[in-house]
């Protein structure tokens, strides 16, 4: 079942047999921001957290989803080639606890859109989409993580209302002392 998200784009409910396409979407996420690192390990991130309890939806030029199925044939070839394999966008959200109150909230785990997709207005969409699936759910926030390098999106999130609520801190340590 899909619906439309913004003028030319839909969005449908992923499924758990699209594990490899997630897995795709993850690397290019990470890919983007630093380009020669190996990120062969997100492999063990999906296995471990994509379940029925971690809804994934996935973007698609409108019209491009119609030929999903096994053995269907459509004049359009385009639409048989590029739609039910290379979704331009993903969300997937899985589900924290508030430290502070103990409440179940909604948390981001990647939102992703194709560079040759962005600045449409599909990751605004894609997250008001979100917060009224985290409302309709009872959760009373949406948490995520979002590098500080990563400018777009967090001119995204900023523009959205969201705020810092805490830091997370890392020191890289040595072997060596």
């Amino acid at each position: 079942m899909s619906e439309q998200l913004l003028p030319g784009y839909i969005i449908r409910r992923g499924s758990l047999l699209e594990r490899s396409l997630l897995l795709k979407f993850m690397q290019r996420t990470y890919q983007d921001l630093f380009p020669n690192e190996d990120f062969s390990h997100l492999e063990q991130t999906v296995k471990q957290y994509f379940s029925s309890d971690t809804p994934l939806w996935w973007v698609e030029e409108e019209g491009e989803q119609g030929s999903r199925g096994a053995g269907e044939q459509g004049s359009n070839k385009k639409s048989l080639s590029s739609a039910s394999h290379s979704p331009i966008a993903c969300l997937w959200v899985g589900n924290a606890i508030d430290q502070v109150h103990g409440n179940r909230h909604a948390h981001i785990f990647i939102l992703y859109v194709v560079p040759e997709h962005r600045r449409r207005g599909i990751g605004t969409a894609l997250m008001r989409y979100v917060e009224n699936w985290a409302i309709q759910r009872g959760d009373r926030q949406i948490g995520l993580q979002v590098f500080q390098s990563n400018k777009p999106a967090l001119n995204l999130y900023n523009q959205l209302g969201y705020q810092t609520q805490s830091l997370w801190m890392v020191k890289f340590l040595s072997a060596e002392k």
